[in-house]
């Protein structure tokens, strides 16, 4: 069948828009569109086995077992239907048209029903059948013969692929939720098995491609076809998971539609409700959402990850709850298939990311972590830097990640990062936020996918290669050079020590002195003061009673102290002395003990670079909070060679506190690209601005004139 046909095909079912123009929004015509469209080829399918499934369902009507394998059986497929009637008998009873088609799905085997379910069929019969066009789209679709022998289930593919393209991009508002690039699964589905086309062209070769965010299944239909174009004879069974019921239908009927186990889809959130548990894949590929928190299966996720630990899917980290992008690529990296002792196996794994992954989380956060255990894995193969502009709901920069867990040996404990952001051409019209797309050499354009993929093949020879052309489009680096020690750097406290109206208010509103002027208040205010030193609950007034009294308390201390204001000392035990004679003039019995001898040098002190360093108990310097700087050292290097050298010559009394040092993992990709541009020449920037404003004299002298 050539393309013009299923192009064909692919028209007459569009042309039910405009029956469906004014009742329904253009967004909306694919909910219409497209369960009809499967509808016809089940019923094409099922026709030659009609009669023996109607004579196998009578055989065992009325007796109480399980009639479904029995029935798969006598249809030839997956699926069946039991109803006597047809599209084209329901289409020329219009006035019983939406009941009659009620029937009809009803017919089906579970799960095609389900599919219909999830497309919310019966609301699109009751919204049709409410505006008098239910027999007449239902006779649309009779027309079309879509009968294997005519339409092959690989050009029926097409054929529905074809019209979910043409509905998401109808459709911008939700175009991205569910519908990537074509041009950018082509290149992901490239760089995803191209290495591995020898072994595709064997004969009887079975591979299983996995995507836990299908969507409507567009990147397991391209990897499939890529499979395929090595090896015309290779068995490609593809799996998948949706969350979204409407997407999920449309992936299964997908797979229903060419023949394949639509068992396969699962429906749920891949997180909270793995629908291939245990299972795993020679190929996983998936273009998650951007930035979408996890909030709902927070609870699931939490508990695999304490509980399962590494023998779950999220024992090397969480990220923070706000984006869940690295938790599908930890649930995928769970399904590869391990390697064997012979070095067969394994799989290869390919997700689209924003770049938020690459680099968001500090040391020890869940996002480095997850970031070390690949890396330390030696698990991840390339990451590949997009044009922005590429998708339909956001304009941002995009990025491919490749990973294995079978490297050859040019790239183990290797990372390739290849820059292709300046391979695209600009679309003739946008699509929501798209307006860059990736040439594939046809209609003029360049081939960028070809040249991308080529690029990649070759990518070791062209980063250690001066001369290669596309030598500063692609670097390698081992996987430690993207590891880094976070490290504390201290300074001693150092503080001087002076009363002044601020610092006495501070030291009197202290807890250690607020307890003392409750312990005051006992005698006076017995009642009140115990049931506030019990911590039961004050009213309102008196909370405000209380508070009255101990402020009047602790005014002793402070009237104590006055005379000290305007005093300056340069130890703390000076400032002690000092506070304790003040307190023995006055004839005030003040606070005592380690806690008002803590919140004295905490008011009072002051830091001061030249003042008294503090000293904790066993004599080491106390560091100073306010101070505290935070280094980020390579991995490997001697942190206190580092110190020595980059440190010290500023602020030689610094040292690392070695018990807060992490590992880190981020991966800069922009700044090993970064090519400095010299600003331009002062006297070039005078002379445009010097034009410019002759420029605008020139334009008022015209309006004016």
């Amino acid at each position: 069948m050539n393309s013009s046909k299923h192009t064909e095909l692919a028209n007459h079912a569009w042309s039910v828009a405009d029956l469906l123009r004014g009742d329904y929004k253009q967004s909306d015509y694919g909910k219409v569109i497209l369960p009809f469209l499967v509808l016809r080829r089940l019923e094409c399918v099922l026709e030659p086995t009609r009669e023996k499934v109607a004579e196998t369902a009578a055989r065992f009507e009325g007796q109480e077992i399980d009639t479904d394998h029995f029935l798969r059986r006598a249809s030839g497929h997956s699926f069946y239907n039991t109803s006597s009637l047809t599209l084209r008998k329901i289409a020329g009873d219009a006035s019983n048209a939406a009941a009659n088609l009620q029937v009809y799905v009803g017919g089906f085997s579970p799960n095609a029903r389900e599919v219909m379910e999830k497309y919310e069929f019966a609301q699109q019969i009751r919204k049709l059948d409410s505006a008098n066009l239910l027999y007449q789209v239902i006779g649309k679709f009779t027309d079309l013969d879509l009968r294997p022998e005519v339409v092959p289930n690989h050009n029926m593919g097409y054929i529905f692929e074809e019209l979910i393209r043409r509905f998401s991009e109808q459709s911008n508002e939700t175009a991205g939720e569910h519908f990537t690039p074509r041009e950018v699964i082509k290149l992901m589905v490239n760089l995803l098995i191209a290495p591995d086309g020898d072994a595709l062209s064997l004969p009887g070769v079975v591979r299983t491609v996995m995507d836990p965010a299908c969507g409507t299944g567009g990147m397991l239909s391209a990897a499939e076809d890529h499979i395929k174009s090595y090896n015309d004879d290779a068995t490609v069974e593809v799996y998948g998971q949706e969350l979204n019921p409407e997407s999920w239908a449309i992936c299964r009927s997908d797979l229903m539609i060419k023949e394949q186990d639509p068992e396969n889809i699962a429906f749920g959130n891949s997180f909270s409700d793995d629908g291939h548990a245990r299972e795993t894949f020679d190929y996983l590929l998936a273009n998650p959402p951007f930035g979408v928190e996890w909030k709902k299966v927070k609870e699931a996720v939490e508990f695999e990850h304490n509980n399962l630990g590494d023998s779950g899917r999220f024992g090397a980290g969480l990220p923070r709850i706000n984006d869940g992008s690295l938790l599908f690529l930890q649930h995928m990296i769970s399904k590869m298939k391990p390697v064997d002792v012979n070095g067969g196996g394994g799989s290869r794994v390919a997700i689209v990311f924003n770049g938020s992954p690459l680099f968001t989380g500090a040391a020890g956060s869940g996002e480095s972590e997850i970031r070390r255990w690949i890396l330390e894995n030696d698990w991840l193969e390339a990451i590949v830097a997009l044009p922005d502009q590429l998708f339909y709901n956001t304009g941002i920069s995009t990025y491919f990640w490749i990973l294995t867990n079978r490297k050859d040996a040019q790239h183990k404990g290797k990372v390739v990062l290849l820059d292709a952001r300046d391979q695209w051409v600009k679309m003739r019209k946008s699509l929501g936020d798209k307006r860059k797309e990736l040439g594939d050499g046809t209609g003029g354009k360049p081939n960028h996918i070809g040249d991308i993929t080529r690029l990649y093949g070759e990518a070791v020879t062209a980063a250690a290669d001066p001369e290669h052309p596309m030598h500063a489009k692609v670097k390698v680096f081992d996987n430690t050079a993207f590891g880094y020690q976070r490290i504390t750097v201290e300074r001693p406290l150092k503080l001087r020590f002076e009363l002044t109206e601020e610092t006495l208010a501070a030291l009197l509103a202290s807890k250690p002195v607020q307890k003392w002027a409750e312990e005051r208040l006992l005698p006076r205010e017995p009642e009140l003061a115990a049931k506030a030193k019990a911590r039961r609950k004050l009213t309102d007034e008196e909370q405000a009673q209380f508070q009255k009294l101990a402020d009047a308390e602790a005014q002793v201390l402070g009237d104590a102290l006055r005379p000290l204001l305007g005093s300056e000392w340069a130890t703390k035990s000076e400032a002690q002395v000092a506070v304790r004679n003040a307190m023995a003039e006055a004839g005030v019995q003040g606070p005592t003990g380690a806690p008002f001898t803590k919140a004295l040098r905490d008011t009072v002190g002051v830091r001061d670079p030249e003042g008294e360093k503090q000293l904790l108990k066993g004599g080491e310097p106390e560091p100073d909070s306010e101070l505290r700087d935070y280094e980020n050292v390579p991995l490997g290097e001697d942190v206190e060679a580092y110190l020595k050298r980059e440190v010290h010559p500023h602020v030689p009394d610094a040292w690392i506190d070695h018990t807060k040092t992490k590992v880190g993992y981020e991966i800069p990709f922009t700044r090993h690209f970064y090519v400095y541009e010299p600003p331009r020449p002062l006297a070039e920037i005078d002379a445009e601005l010097k034009a410019l404003e002759a420029e605008i004299q020139a334009l008022l002298g015209e309006v004016t004139e």
